[in-house]
C-alpha cells in the first residue's frame, strides 16, 4: 500500500510557559476508543497498520483493542485476532480494556501486560454502560483488578462522566473523587479522569482535581481524558498541565466518542495535542509528520475528513 506523504511543517515558535511539566505521556486511544464508534467494522489488517503507523511516529502507549462482549462493541469483536496479528515495537506499550473476569482471561491469554476497566462516576451511566448500579460496578470490579495485578499486570481505571451526564446533569466534583479513591484502593495504579460529554472547562477541571487531591488521589496518580464536544478540550488539558497532570489522552485525527453517549463527539485529537505541547516546549516523543501522515491515511480508510485541526491544517496547507 503507498503511503501518502505529507511536508515537513512550520511547526510552532516554541514559548514555554511556567509551571507546566517537563514532559508529557500522550495515551494514544484512537485504536479503541477511536474505532468502536465507527458504523462499520475496520478491517484487523488496518487496525494492525494503524498501530504500526502509531508506534512509528513516536508514541509509546498505544491502547489497542477491547475485549468487551462483541454484542456490545461489534466493532472490536476481533480483539484475539489483532493482538495475535500485532506487530508489537520495541518500548510500546499496548493495554487493551477488559470489562469483567472474562475479558481478563481473554488478555491473558493474549499475553496482554497492561489493562484497564471503565467505571462510571454516576448511577445512571453505570446502569446503562454496564448494566450495573454505581456500587455494584465496583463489586464486579474488584475480583478483575485483584486477578490482574496478581498476575502482574498494571492496571488503569477509567472513571467517565466525570464533568457532567446527559442523564442527571451535573456532577459534584467529590463524587468523582469519590469513585476514583476506589478504584486507587482496589489496585488501579493510574486514573483517568472522563469528561465523556465535553462539557468541562477549566475551572471545573480545577475542581475535579481539588477534590480529587482532598479525597487522597493526588495528580501523580491521575490522566485526563478529554472529549471537544464544546471546544474545551485543549483549554481543559492546559488547565490540568498547570496541575501537575502530566498523562493525557487522545486521539489520533480526532477519532471517537463514545457509544452510549450520544452527545459525546470526537476525543482531542492527538495532532491538536501535539501541537500545543510543541509551543510550550513540553517533550512528548512525538513525530507530528508521521503522525499527521497517520491520520490523513486513516481518514482515506475510514472514507470521511479527519476532524482535527491542525491534520486539516498541514494535509493541506493551501
Amino acid at each position: 500500500m503507498n503511503r501518502e506523504t505529507v511536508p515537513e511543517p512550520a511547526l510552532p515558535m516554541v514559548v514555554p510557559a511556567g509551571g507546566l511539566p517537563e514532559r508529557v505521556t500522550i495515551y494514544e486511544v484512537g485504536a479503541r476508543d477511536g474505532l468502536q464508534n465507527e458504523s462499520g467494522t475496520v478491517p484487523v489488517g488496518v487496525k494492525v497498520e494503524f498501530l504500526d503507523r502509531l508506534a512509528a511516529a513516536g508514541l509509546r502507549v498505544l491502547e489497542a483493542t477491547s475485549f468487551v462482549h462483541p454484542r456490545w462493541v461489534p466493532q472490536l469483536a476481533d480483539a484475539t485476532e489483532l493482538l495475535a496479528a500485532l506487530h508489537r515495537a520495541d518500548g510500546v506499550d499496548y493495554p487493551v480494556l477488559v470489562p469483567n473476569e472474562r475479558g481478563l482471561d481473554r488478555a491473558l491469554h493474549a499475553g496482554v501486560a497492561h489493562v484497564a476497566i471503565f467505571a462510571s462516576a454516576t448511577e445512571t451511566f453505570a446502569r446503562r454502560n454496564l448494566n450495573r448500579s454505581l456500587d455494584e460496578q465496583f463489586a464486579m470490579f474488584e475480583p478483575v483488578v485483584r486477578r490482574a495485578v496478581e498476575e502482574g499486570l498494571r492496571v488503569r481505571g477509567y472513571v467517565s462522566m466525570c464533568f457532567g451526564d446527559p442523564w442527571e446533569g451535573a456532577v459534584a466534583p467529590a463524587q468523582v473523587a469519590a469513585a476514583s479513591r476506589r478504584l486507587v484502593e482496589m489496585g488501579c495504579e493510574q486514573i483517568s479522569l472522563g469528561d465523556t460529554i465535553g462539557v468541562g472547562t477549566p475551572g471545573h477541571v480545577d475542581a475535579v482535581l481539588d477534590a480529587c487531591a482532598t479525597d487522597g488521589t493526588g495528580v501523580d496518580r491521575l490522566a485526563v481524558h478529554f472529549h471537544d464536544t464544546y471546544g474545551q478540550a485543549l483549554s481543559n488539558t492546559l488547565a490540568a498541565l498547570r496541575r501537575g497532570v502530566t498523562t493525557v489522552d487522545a486521539s489520533a485525527g480526532g477519532l471517537g466518542g463514545c457509544p452510549y453517549a450520544e452527545s459525546a463527539t470526537g476525543n482531542l485529537a492527538t495532532e491538536d495535542l501535539v501541537w500545543m505541547l510543541d509551543g510550550l516546549g513540553i517533550e512528548h516523543g512525538v513525530h507530528l509528520p508521521t503522525l499527521v501522515d497517520t491520520s490523513v491515511w486513516m481518514a482515506q480508510m475510514l472514507g470521511r475528513p479527519s476532524p482535527s485541526r491542525v491534520v486539516r491544517a498541514l494535509a493541506d496547507p493551501a
